[in-house]
């Protein structure tokens, strides 16, 4: 698409603003500034729309609830809860679902957009991490979006606590068990949040606080950083034709990608909607208020905190005494290491690389997963840690439904969190490499073109024929991993320098294992100029063409 040529509503409003601002040469540049076109960096988009749609519902909320543990006597519509003694928290969310016009619609959209936010930012950071996204020049946005994602699970675990009743009481009574285990801090922490002993008077009008001020401000300061970076890096590209770490192939942002962004918010926000309608979603009203003596069966979290309600459930009940203090492994461990170890290796991943391959390059144009076998067999190895952890933290609803025994449940459950990542590496290792000689396959032989041919000495063969351009291409844009030049040792069997040593020698290695071209694209045709040809096929000398 031609560039040289200004549209009249941005050379218009360019024209007033430069009048009066001199900002017209940045509304063109920008206006016009390039995005590569690819479905999977919509991923993205979901989560940024669904923050959206959390902002204007939750400013709908916040003019109805109370955020108070004062008790009162439940008077309104719902008949079953009528004269029962609850908090405010619990008896203003009742209100807002039966007395506000509009309110549980409201309700459940918020709660929806918050699913589909963490689970958008979820699918995004896995697109990102995939497709090697993260490499200089983008590591800081990389950790912008670890730190996003951490403070999304919180955001979500302080909204989901402020309707105060039985099922999210549940689940603060584990937060409170989670804080106080903490050595030396875990008591001012609790006494922090609940302002004395569990469940003291103030956790809903401090959790308040925290999720419609704190966490909200911090997250918009965050997402807003995480865009500018992105719009001044440049967005990513998949490899293609025409396509280099030193230009982008795409639409202009305006009018093609404001076209395709505004028609996905709003069917963005026709899903939630939908959803909000149509699928019921954290009834309170069939909890009841939470009071710290009664506890519902198969209570589960929201999907974002199932890693750690599995974590708790599958931990052994281990405990250290020493001088006097104990400290309870069997909450600190669960709580503490898988966060830990998916946070963690996440914002550390970029740099771990690049200490590796020793590559130290911008790269603008996006890997395919199957192209660095190891990237990808790490992180499905981390999908299945973490879907081990997640499908468990459901032991007792899978005992119940199966009819097997719970505690087979939990055994089962402790095997496979050690032996499914491995396996998975192994497999998703295996996968890729398949691929790849697929992709080698296709460039050096062609793909199937369906025809049938009979050589002279009667023997049938396929016809095949060149992969179309843009295949083509795209295959072509894979890069052999990068490794550390010059790891071997010299005729003195010395390693080079800054290779010696237990570290050096561990990096060389590692470098090796993990970079350099795996399975080499072929530049052959395999059957010579078979894919020029019909296939001839016939009794006799007949010459005839057989197709599928």
């Amino acid at each position: 698409m031609s560039t040289g040529t200004v549209p009249k509503p941005i050379a218009g409003a360019s024209g007033f603003l430069d009048d009066r601002l001199g900002a017209g040469n940045f509304l063109k540049r920008n206006l016009r500034k390039v995005f590569p076109d690819h479905w999977s960096f919509l991923l993205g988009e979901i989560a940024l729309y669904s923050f959206i749609i959390l902002l204007l519902t939750g400013t709908f909320l916040t003019f109805f609830f109370k955020p108070s543990m004062a008790h009162v006597v439940y008077d309104g519509s719902y008949e079953p809860l009528r004269d029962v003694t609850m908090s405010e928290a619990y008896a203003s969310s009742l209100h807002i679902s039966f007395d506000v016009r509009g309110g549980l619609l409201m309700r459940q959209m918020h709660h929806w957009a918050a699913l589909l936010f963490v689970a958008g930012m979820m699918v995004h950071a896995l697109r990102v991490f995939f497709t090697g996204a993260y490499r200089k020049p983008r590591e800081l946005n990389w950790l912008i979006g670890v730190l996003l994602l951490t403070l999304a699970l919180a955001e979500g675990l302080t909204g989901y606590s402020l309707p105060d009743d039985l099922l999210s009481g549940a689940g603060l009574r584990i937060t409170e068990g989670v804080a106080i285990s903490l050595p030396l801090v875990g008591t001012w922490i609790t006494f922090f949040l609940f302002g004395g002993e569990y469940p003291g008077e103030d956790v809903i009008s401090r959790f308040y606080s925290l999720h419609i001020l704190l966490i909200p401000g911090i997250l918009l300061a965050l997402i807003s950083a995480h865009m500018v970076l992105m719009w001044v890096q440049k967005h990513t590209q998949m490899p293609g034709k025409g396509r280099t770490n030193e230009n982008v192939v795409g639409a202009p942002f305006y009018p093609a990608f404001m076209a395709k962004a505004g028609a996905y918010f709003m069917f963005t926000f026709g899903v939630i909607a939908l959803l909000g309608t149509f699928a019921q979603i954290n009834p309170i009203w069939l909890f009841g208020p939470y009071t710290p003596a009664d506890i519902s069966a198969g209570s589960q979290p929201d999907f974002y905190m199932g890693f750690l309600e599995g974590a708790l459930r599958l931990m052994p009940s281990w405990e250290i005494n020493f001088l006097g203090f104990t400290l309870p492994m069997s909450v600190l461990i669960p709580a503490l290491v898988p966060m830990g170890i998916i946070m963690t290796g996440l914002a550390l991943y970029p740099f771990l690389e690049q200490w590796v391959t020793g590559d130290r390059s911008e790269h603008h144009v996006a890997d395919r997963p199957r192209n660095n076998p190891h990237r990808t067999s790490i992180g499905i190895s981390a999908i299945t840690f973490y879907g081990v952890l997640w499908l468990l933290g459901a032991n007792d609803e899978i005992s119940s439904v199966f009819h097997v025994s719970l505690n087979w449940t939990t055994y089962i459950g402790r095997g496979l969190i050690f032996l499914g990542p491995l396996v998975a590496y192994i497999v998703t290792y295996r996968i890729c490499l398949g691929l790849q000689r697929s992709d080698a396959a296709v460039i050096g032989h062609g793909v199937e073109s369906g025809v049938i041919k009979r050589l002279p000495h009667g023997e049938y063969i396929e016809v095949h024929v060149p992969a179309e351009a843009s295949i083509e291409a795209h295959m072509r844009g894979k890069t052999a991993v990068p490794m550390i030049a010059g790891t071997d040792t010299d005729k003195d069997g010395i390693p080079p320098k800054g290779m010696r040593g237990p570290l050096g020698r561990l990096r060389a290695k590692m470098s090796k294992a993990y970079g350099g071209e795996k399975i080499p694209l072929d530049d052959g045709h395999g059957h010579g100029d078979e894919h020029d040809e019909h296939a001839q096929v016939g009794p006799g000398g007949d010459d005839r063409s057989l197709t599928h």
